[in-house]
C-alpha cells in the first residue's frame, strides 16, 4: 500500500491502514498464514511478519493452528482475537425485548429474551433495557462493562431534533422526552438508536441479499408495514428520522386516512399490512384461518397460500401481491432503486412464489424495473442488524492502531 512521500505521520498512517486491511481480511476469510496475508495485502513477508507481531502484541490477533496438506512443517495461522471487543444489540417490540451480545468477529455469544406483555410497561423502559442487556451479557459469561457499544432497534424513529420516539404509539413507555438521557446515564457504553426496518436493511446489506448493492429498498411486513431506503450505500433516514414510514402512504384501493399520526397508520398499512390478511382470507371464503396474533396468523396464511393450489388461496396470494405492488410502485417510481428486498415474516413466508407475483404486478404499475429478491437474513434480522451496526463502529475504534 502506498502513501504520499514526505507527508508528516505517513509511516504511522500506512501502518494503521495495513493493520486494518489485514484485520478485515481475517474477518472475511478466517485464519490465514503470514504468506497468505502478504499476498492478499501486497506486503512483503518481513512487513507482514512485523504487522502480525504488532497486532498480536496489541491483543487483536491470535496465533492458532497451522496449515495442513503441504510438504514440510505447516505454516502458522493467525485469526482475529474474538475477545478483543464485544458489542450488543436490542430488538424491541411491544411483546418483548430481545438482546444479544457478539464478539468482534460477529459470532453471537449470548442471547436473552425479556417478555414485555400488555399495553402498559411492566417495568420502566430503562429497567427493561438494562435487564435484557444484562441477561444477554450473563449468557455470554461477561460483565456489562465488557460491552463496547449497544444499538437499540425499535419501531418508529427517534427524531434527532427532539429526541422523542415518533410513529410508534404501540410502544408504551418509550415516548418520554428524557428517555435517551436516562438510558445514557444508566449504561456504561455508548448507545445508538435505530429504526427496526433500517436495521433489517443493514443485516441484508452486510450479510444477505443486498450485499454489494449501493441503492436498494427493503420492504418489511411483520407487525407493521415499513421500508428502509439505502441510497449511495448509506441509510436515508430523512429530516425527522421518518423516511420509510410507508405504512402512512395513501394508496389506491384503501380509504384515505387523515390525521395519520393519530390514527397510527395510513392507506398502505390498511391495504397490505399483516392485519389485513386474515380479513382478506375471510372475504375469499377461507374459514380455517391460522390462530395466534395477527402477524403470526398472516405469515402462516401466506405460507399456506404459497404452497396450496386451490382457487381461494391462489386469489389471496395474487391479491396480496397486487396490494404490495401498489405501494411499491410509488417507491420505485421516486427512488429508482437497483434492488427491492422483501423481508419480514409476512413477506418471507410467501417465498419465491410471492416474489414472482409482486414482480409481475410491479412491472405493470411502474416504469422502473428493479430486481426483486426475498431477504436472506431470516433469523431475527432486526437483532442481527443491530449487532452488525454496533460491530461496525466498535471495529473502527478497536482496530485503529494509529492512536
Amino acid at each position: 500500500m502506498a502513501g504520499t512521500a514526505g507527508t508528516p505521520g505517513t509511516p504511522r498512517v500506512l501502518r494503521a491502514m495495513n493493520d486494518r486491511a489485514a484485520l478485515d481480511l481475517l474477518l472475511e476469510h478466517g485464519p490465514l498464514s503470514r504468506t497468505r496475508i502478504g499476498k492478499l495485502t501486497g506486503l512483503s513477508k518481513p512487513t507482514a511478519s512485523q504487522l502480525l507481531a504488532r497486532l498480536e502484541a496489541a491483543g487483536l490477533v491470535l496465533a492458532g493452528g497451522t496449515t495442513e496438506g503441504s510438504p514440510g512443517p505447516g505454516a502458522q495461522l493467525y485469526e482475529v482475537n474474538p475477545a478483543a471487543a464485544y458489542a450488543a444489540g436490542l430488538d424491541v417490540t411491544p411483546d418483548r425485548v430481545l438482546a444479544a451480545v457478539a464478539d468482534v468477529t460477529g459470532r453471537t455469544v449470548g442471547r436473552y429474551e425479556l417478555p414485555t406483555p400488555g399495553r402498559r410497561p411492566a417495568a420502566p423502559v430503562v429497567q427493561q433495557v438494562t435487564d435484557a442487556l444484562d441477561g444477554a451479557v450473563k449468557a455470554a459469561g461477561l460483565a456489562r462493562a465488557d460491552v463496547h457499544r449497544l444499538v437499540i432497534g425499535t419501531p418508529g424513529a427517534f427524531d434527532p431534533g427532539t429526541g422523542r420516539l415518533r410513529y410508534a404509539s404501540h410502544l408504551p413507555g418509550w415516548h418520554s422526552p428524557t428517555l435517551l438521557d436516562e438510558l445514557a446515564a444508566a449504561l456504561p457504553m455508548p448507545v445508538e438508536y435505530e429504526n427496526d426496518v433500517n436495521l433489517a436493511a443493514v443485516a441484508e446489506q452486510r450479510l444477505g441479499a443486498a450485499r454489494g448493492h449501493e441503492d436498494f429498498v427493503l420492504l418489511w411486513n411483520q407487525e407493521g408495514l415499513g421500508a428502509a431506503l439505502v441510497l449511495g450505500g448509506r441509510l436515508h433516514r430523512g429530516w425527522t428520522g421518518g423516511a420509510g414510514e410507508v405504512g402512512f402512504l395513501p394508496v389506491p384501493g384503501a380509504p384515505l386516512v387523515r390525521k395519520v399520526s393519530r390514527a397510527g397508520s395510513g392507506g398502505f398499512q390498511e391495504l397490505a399490512g399483516s392485519q389485513a390478511l386474515p380479513a382478506l382470507g375471510r372475504e375469499l371464503g377461507l374459514t380455517d384461518l391460522p390462530p395466534g396474533p395477527y402477524h403470526e396468523a398472516a405469515a402462516a396464511l401466506v405460507a399456506r397460500a404459497a404452497r396450496t393450489d386451490d382457487a381461494p388461496h391462489r386469489r389471496l396470494l395474487q391479491t396480496y401481491a397486487t396490494r404490495l405492488a401498489t405501494g411499491l410502485a410509488s417507491l420505485v417510481s421516486v427512488l429508482d432503486p437497483e434492488l427491492v428486498v422483501l423481508s419480514g415474516t409476512a413477506l418471507a413466508a410467501g417465498g419465491e412464489t410471492l416474489r414472482d407475483l409482486v414482480r409481475d404486478e410491479l412491472e405493470e404499475l411502474a416504469a422502473s424495473r428493479p430486481r426483486l429478491v426475498v431477504g436472506d437474513v431470516t433469523d431475527h434480522p432486526v437483532l442481527r442488524g443491530a449487532l452488525e451496526s454496533a460491530l461496525a463502529t466498535t471495529r473502527d475504534e478497536v482496530f485503529d492502531t494509529s492512536r
